[in-house]
């Protein structure tokens, strides 16, 4: 089955696990993601309807607006992809430009271009609520016309909301099937790893959601997909989960102190 990228680049995105991803998650009439990202399994799959959340209030207005503008928004912010625009001094004036507006438009607008001209795609804001992403001084950062549209094709069947994980996972009734992304788990218990957390997604968190997966699959019947590192950490929270499957497909991160590591994938599945 062909594979459609998201039309923004993100630390951690499922696109390279796909294949496993879709083949553990099970049928069912709506798909619910807590964490949507840059949504590779909601691209990548065909649900009746989809419940697509994220706690980070910028992504989900730009959701929305390439769902309901879509020729206007890929038109205005293709001016923004040009030779005069991968240079440090306009990127850092776009930046400090995203950061004093209040329009959700423009936020819109200027948060594809930030993603796409920024170090590595990442998503990060400091203590005043500013992204604070550097440069990432690419030669041509590529423009996603084609991913756009096939963004704003598949979201006629989706919602998208700005509310913690937890709200969203309420939500889930007859007929849905859950799907969570929740921002990486450290390496280990004393771990300082943080290269893919956009917020502060806590030891407590990880083991909240993996407890709430276990109480809605055993208790209403709603079949739930996590996926996170494969460590003994993970395995010690998934451990009333029907399976754990561990995916071989292992990715070179920074940690701090460590330098390079490898780390595998773990799927967690609830039914």
């Amino acid at each position: 089955m062909k594979k459609n990228r998201a039309f923004l680049k993100w630390a951690g995105g499922k696109y390279l696990l796909l294949d496993e991803i879709r083949r553990y998650l099970p049928e069912g009439e709506c798909l619910i993601e807590p964490f949507v990202g840059a949504g590779s399994v909601f691209l990548n799959t065909d649900y009746s309807h989809y419940i697509l959340a994220d706690i980070n209030s910028d992504l989900i207005n730009l959701y929305n607006i390439v769902k309901t503008r879509t020729v206007e928004f890929v038109q205005d912010v293709r001016m923004l992809f040009s030779e005069q625009s991968n240079v440090a001094d306009f990127y850092y004036a776009q930046r400090e430009r995203f950061n004093r507006s209040t329009d959700a438009y423009e936020r819109a607008l200027l948060f594809l271009y930030l993603n796409r001209y920024c170090f590595n795609g990442l998503c990060r804001y400091n203590l005043s609520g500013e992204f604070n992403v550097p440069f990432g001084r690419y030669r041509r950062p590529y423009f996603p016309e084609d991913e756009l549209y096939w963004f704003a094709e598949c979201a006629q069947k989706a919602t998208f909301v700005c509310e913690p994980y937890d709200v969203t996972l309420r939500k889930a009734g007859k007929g849905a099937v859950i799907y969570c992304d929740p921002p990486y788990a450290p390496l280990s218990a004393t771990s300082n790893f943080t290269a893919y957390h956009t917020n502060n997604f806590s030891l407590r968190e990880q083991q909240r959601l993996a407890e709430m997966a276990s109480s809605l699959s055993a208790e209403h019947q709603i079949p739930i997909l996590i996926s996170n590192h494969d460590t003994p950490l993970t395995r010690e929270w998934y451990r009333s989960a029907s399976c754990l499957v561990p995916i071989k497909v292992r990715r070179s991160i920074s940690s701090r102190g460590v330098g390079r590591i490898k780390v595998d994938e773990l799927l967690a599945l609830y039914i």
